[in-house]
């Protein structure tokens, strides 16, 4: 029997719970609020005023209910520009969990596409967006050198997920970014944000969703 059941945050939007561990994919405090402040704002928006740029290559470390997938083909595609995104999720939604989320109905059709895709295959969803899930781990995946310009770090905690916020996994991101380029992640700790600087990112703390004071935004730059 599943340990997972949706519950509402207090934008009105939906997120999941883990009944086990206590963990929520998103914050209680509003999902989409979160995800669109955080990810779309903070790191897309932010990348797209830093490059003016008509490409980008997105890397998202947690898919979990696709809502940043959700978010920013919305925020794009009024936009001319080309979205390459990837997503790592080592543990996929069932369907009876994701069929009943929510989120946006005007791409209800692209959210059940995202998550009905075949796994480490490129599938284009419009004409200027494509979408390529990996069903792995972050430690085993092999990435690209060079390659990601905006990362959406999106895993459980560092009390719930110790391993995924370490300097060799920052350093291994590091080294698949291009520069310039943005990672963000809602995470503000002390240690993460001394991490990502061992890692060599320029790091800041910036103001963070309803509900957090900060998060933050770390970048590599030309030099």
């Amino acid at each position: 029997m599943s340990t997972l059941s949706i519950i509402t945050t207090s934008d009105g939007s939906h997120t999941i719970k883990n009944e086990s561990t206590g963990d929520t994919y998103h914050s209680i405090h509003g999902a989409i609020q979160e995800s669109s402040h955080v990810f779309i704002e903070s790191g897309l928006h932010y990348f797209f005023d830093l490059t003016n740029t008509k490409k980008v290559r997105i890397l998202e470390v947690g898919l979990g209910t696709g809502l940043n997938v959700l978010l920013t083909l919305q925020a794009t595609q009024k936009k001319n520009v080309q979205v390459d995104y990837f997503a790592i999720e080592p543990f996929p939604l069932e369907r009876e969990i994701f069929s009943n989320l929510n989120y946006p109905t005007s791409t209800n059709s692209f959210f059940n596409l995202l998550h009905e895709a075949q796994w480490e295959t490129v599938t284009p969803i419009t004409d200027n967006f494509s979408l390529t899930k990996i069903k792995d781990t972050i430690q085993a995946v092999a990435l690209q050198p060079n390659f990601f310009d905006v990362v959406y770090y999106d895993a459980f905690a560092p009390n719930s997920q110790p391993d995924m916020w370490t300097v060799e996994v920052f350093k291994k991101l590091r080294s698949a970014m291009t520069t310039p380029s943005v990672f963000v992640t809602y995470c503000a700790k002390g240690q993460v944000k001394r991490d990502l600087k061992s890692a060599g990112f320029v790091v800041e703390s910036i103001p963070g969703p309803p509900g957090k004071r900060e998060m933050v935004r770390a970048t590599l730059s030309v030099k």
